[in-house]
């Protein structure tokens, strides 16, 4: 593995073809058509412009998001293995070319989530980059033993990590920058990525914080596990302090991100994150009660 803290990674193997703008409008109207009342992982979902040169081109459920560049493009999270033909088919119904994804990166490496990287590493040639918890946790494929969830999840095909990222680095493709954050505690290597992909001076963050539930296995107790609990506070903590103009989460329904396209909220607010990582840290606070009342 390569370790590296900042990354040039404009790569000169020609110019990644670039899609016209969509209708930004009618593509959101057409992803709600879709979803209407179905949030299933390999729902199919069309594709859709977030911001700037950020996409979503996950299904129903899952997020799985293209950030694009003439020198190429960077695709986090590549959903379950079924549903790799979805998101491949959304980035080529958006103009682009898979073979131009050059990174393939991840918000957390559960199944639902990243199964697909092996079989969309296969189709793009896409290295991949994770920050070191996370990446271990993609070349065993397991679920690790002190996961909450270990023993309700299955395993995942392990794939080969190209990059190890130290915490706080950035990786930069063409115009765009990508900067990685740990914070641990839906898995022990979640990442949230701060992400300026835009033409805009200054460029607005989208911020792809990743999931924050304190879910399990139904023999977990959180409250068996106190250095899990304190980690699990900070790196939620932490997303709450990134800076947020625009959230977007791995399940879309986390952020209610298809409501705000809808209208029901801003699309964009600076305090999204923080009020996430609350919302996170409370139903935390829940489950510690709930635990010690079922004593």
């Amino acid at each position: 593995m390569l370790r590296l803290s900042i990354i040039a990674a404009a790569l000169l193997l020609g110019s990644a073809k670039q899609a016209p703008p969509p209708d930004p409008d009618s593509d959101k109207h057409a992803l709600l058509a879709a979803c209407d009342g179905k949030d299933g992982w390999r729902d199919p979902a069309p594709p859709v412009r977030i911001d700037g040169n950020v996409f979503y081109v996950g299904t129903c459920g899952i997020t799985s998001l293209l950030i694009t560049s003439p020198q190429g493009h960077v695709l986090i999270d590549s959903a379950e293995e079924e549903a790799v033909p979805l998101i491949l088919a959304n980035v080529r119904q958006l103009g682009f070319e898979p073979r131009d994804i050059k990174w393939l990166l991840a918000s957390h490496s559960h199944y639902d989530h990243t199964g697909g990287h092996v079989a969309m590493q296969q189709v793009t040639g896409a290295r991949i980059a994770a920050l070191p918890d996370q990446a271990r946790e993609l070349e065993s494929g397991a679920v690790p033993q002190d996961d909450p969830q270990h023993g309700s999840i299955k395993p995942m095909a392990p794939v080969k990590v190209d990059l190890v990222l130290r915490d706080g680095a950035s990786l930069r493709l063409g115009p765009n920058r990508l900067t990685a954050y740990a914070t641990p505690g839906h898995t022990r290597g979640s990442t949230s990525w701060v992400i300026r992909a835009c033409a805009k001076s200054p460029c607005p963050a989208v911020v792809y914080a990743d999931s924050t539930s304190a879910i399990s296995d139904d023999a977990y107790r959180f409250t068996e596990h106190p250095a899990w609990v304190t980690q699990f506070r900070r790196g939620v903590g932490r997303i709450g302090k990134l800076p947020c103009s625009l959230l977007v989460t791995p399940h879309p329904g986390s952020s209610q991100l298809f409501e705000r396209f809808a209208g029901e909220a801003p699309l964009a607010d600076k305090a999204q994150c923080k009020r996430y990582a609350d919302n996170a840290l409370g139903r935390l606070e829940e489950r510690l009660e709930q635990e010690r009342s079922a004593k």
